[in-house]
């Protein structure tokens, strides 16, 4: 039986040449791994929204969310998702941890040595440069 296709938004977050990243909980799916942070797009809800309402949840920001970097689809034991990746231009607020085990500013030479998980690895790979130009602040 075919699994169900989860579209999920994720942010890339710069500030001072650092993009934001954020581990996720040791008891959660994906446990003590890092990603990009955002979350699952409700009924009805744009992937924008989607996206600025994740980051009020799990970080305490107002973001302004920008555009599109790109959408990869990625398939685990469980399911299938489709993550589309957002630029987020500003934000108002001081991010904090707020779902996550932590968050870090980190540069983009640095995220080739975060474990990242499995779907956010492209977009790791994309800032970072590795095997094309970098997405900078």
């Amino acid at each position: 039986m075919e699994s169900v296709l989860v579209e999920v938004t994720a942010a890339v977050i710069f500030r001072n040449g650092r993009v934001l990243i954020a581990k996720r909980r040791k008891e959660d799916r994906q446990g003590g791994k890092w990603e990009f942070p955002g979350g699952k797009i409700r009924p009805g809800e744009t992937p924008e929204a989607c996206l600025r309402r994740e980051l009020s949840e799990e970080l305490g920001i107002d973001a302004l969310v920008g555009e599109s970097v790109g959408t990869w689809d990625h398939r685990y034991d469980h399911g299938s998702i489709r993550l589309l990746v957002y630029r987020v231009r500003d934000f108002s607020g001081t991010a904090r941890a707020l779902s996550h085990e932590e968050i870090r500013w980190v540069g983009p030479e640095e995220l080739p040595l975060c474990d990242f998980s499995e779907a956010d690895r492209p977009v790791a790979k994309l800032l970072s440069g590795e095997g094309n130009t970098p997405l900078r602040d």
